[in-house]
């Protein structure tokens, strides 16, 4: 069974920096893709950021440009959000996502953490 456990979330103020991490269990992604979604009070979830199992990035929001940095692990099945330069606007549950392939949908979720930045 595929499990993806998030922490680092918090409270901070804007400005102020957190880092989220990952750890899967259940089957390795290295040759997969990891990434981070969001979700804000009232809005759908949407996509932050994804990794390659390579370590290249694929694509991020324009809104987390310059502020925000994804990392693997892969040893440790792990994937890390850093989040610098943090806004009000970032408040939302961040949830962790893996697939197996590079491409198509997610197939595993995390529970989510939540994720607020004060003004």
């Amino acid at each position: 069974q595929v499990q993806l456990v998030e922490s680092g979330g918090g409270l901070v103020q804007a400005g102020g920096s957190l880092r989220l991490s990952c750890a899967a269990s259940g089957r390795t992604f290295s040759t997969g893709t990891m990434g981070w979604f969001r979700q804000a009070p009232g809005k759908e979830r949407e996509f932050v950021i994804a990794i390659l199992g390579s370590g290249g990035t694929i694509s991020y929001v324009d809104s987390v440009k310059g502020r925000f940095t994804i990392s693997r692990d892969n040893a440790k099945n792990t994937v890390y959000l850093q989040m610098n330069s943090l806004k009000p606007e970032d408040t939302a549950v961040y949830y962790c996502a893996a697939r197996n392939t590079l491409t198509g949908p997610y197939n595993y979720y995390g529970q989510g953490t939540q994720v607020t930045v004060s003004s």
